[in-house]
């Protein structure tokens, strides 16, 4: 069971009427939706999400954009700057520029 407190509150709500009883029809009723939305809505409800649910697939390198993690696995594969600028059709200096900004940002991580 997730912890209602990481719900949004109409998440709450429908989940605390519906523990008192109240008809998913009468919920969709009352938040102006349709039976199905509700439905849908209970059951993303149920699924784990937020800071607990992430904390184990975090890792240094998801601080980086996938530009910055492809030019350093190319880097570190031995590619030039000239060869990884001319796939992005950039010059070898910005290339250069973006590894050395994913470089800080995986030292300051």
């Amino acid at each position: 069971m997730v912890d209602r407190e990481s719900l949004r509150p109409l998440e709450r709500c429908a989940l605390r009427l519906a523990d008192e009883g109240v008809a998913r029809a009468e919920i969709a009723r009352r938040f102006h939706r349709t039976p199905e939305f509700v439905n849908r809505m209970m059951g993303y409800a149920q699924v784990p999400r937020g800071a607990s649910a992430n904390a184990a697939s975090t890792s240094a390198t998801d601080v980086l954009r996938p530009l910055e993690r492809c030019i350093l696995k190319w880097r570190a594969n031995g590619t030039n700057h000239a060869e990884i600028g001319a796939r992005f059709h950039r010059s070898a200096g910005y290339v250069q520029q973006v590894e050395q900004l994913a470089q800080y940002k995986l030292r300051t991580y």
